[in-house]
């Protein structure tokens, strides 16, 4: 029995970058619809594989889109989206110093997702995965 369950976690060595890539187009996808963003426009569809060098690879993912309250500031944009992200995934903090882009990372999935909105009304997220393993 111990063998078995030895041999079956061997095999769990986490995402592949497309794996990765999916979730992270899922997430931001996700984190629109929770923010209830309006006209939303991919701006990188990601989907292919970045080579990063020894055999792995990385995938990118970003959109655009407006709030309802075009007077909207891009700090506040990003905070809302923030507190949106809270309950599409577990992402942690890694830079935020006010008034500019927050970056965030998430090591279960393998993912960063920088929210920078860029002027009143606007909302802007993109991000990418690590250097995983490609497909």
């Amino acid at each position: 029995m111990a063998a078995l369950l030895a041999v079956s976690g061997c095999g769990d060595s986490g995402p592949t970058a497309t794996e990765a890539g999916k979730t992270l187009k899922a997430h931001i996808t996700e984190l629109m619809k929770k923010s209830h963003a309006l006209d939303v426009r991919v701006t990188d569809p990601g989907g292919r594989d970045i080579p990063c060098g020894e055999g792995k690879a990385k995938q990118t993912f970003g959109a655009t889109a407006k709030d309802a309250a075009p007077q909207s500031e891009p700090d506040g944009l990003n905070i809302l989206l923030l507190g949106a992200l809270s309950s599409v995934a577990p992402y942690r903090i890694v830079e935020d110093r006010g008034n500019a882009p927050i970056r965030l990372e998430s090591d279960e999935y393998k993912t960063m997702i920088i929210l920078e909105s860029p002027a009143n009304g606007q909302y802007a997220v993109r991000g990418e995965t690590q250097c995983l393993p490609s497909s």
